[in-house]
């Protein structure tokens, strides 16, 4: 579940994976509720992942061999890191790539669209 003010659940659904491997890429190294916060702040709330959305692909990202692990103690707690192996960051890099193309041929297609009422059938 994607708590999302803006978007369809189907739009993040289909860019979480991008979105997570292109800000692990980034940042080097998170754990879960830190991603979660970036994206919430860099939407500016209008994108909003729930632990049921995320956790669910970190560790199948994990079992593909994009992502690795860390454990470390912080007090009585342990906090769990992701990163990016090798594959994890070629994949990011042609998951970008591919989206921003599919983003400028949305662009293209939609740019001249206007709302009509009008059944054309």
């Amino acid at each position: 579940m994607y708590i999302c003010l803006m978007y369809s659940n189907e739009l993040i659904k289909g860019t979480l994976k991008t979105v997570v491997l292109s800000l692990l890429a980034k940042k080097g190294r998170m754990y879960g509720y830190e991603i979660t916060q970036h994206v919430k702040e860099e939407t500016e709330g209008k994108i909003q992942l729930t632990e049921g959305a995320l956790y669910p692909l970190l560790h199948r990202l994990e079992a593909d061999g994009l992502l690795l692990t860390e454990k470390v103690s912080i007090g009585k707690r342990v906090r769990k890191y992701y990163r990016l192996t090798k594959e994890g960051t070629e994949s990011a890099a042609s998951l970008v790539e591919e989206f921003k193309e599919f983003s400028k041929t949305m662009n293209r297609l939609l740019n001249n669209y206007t709302l009509t009422t009008a059944y054309h059938g």
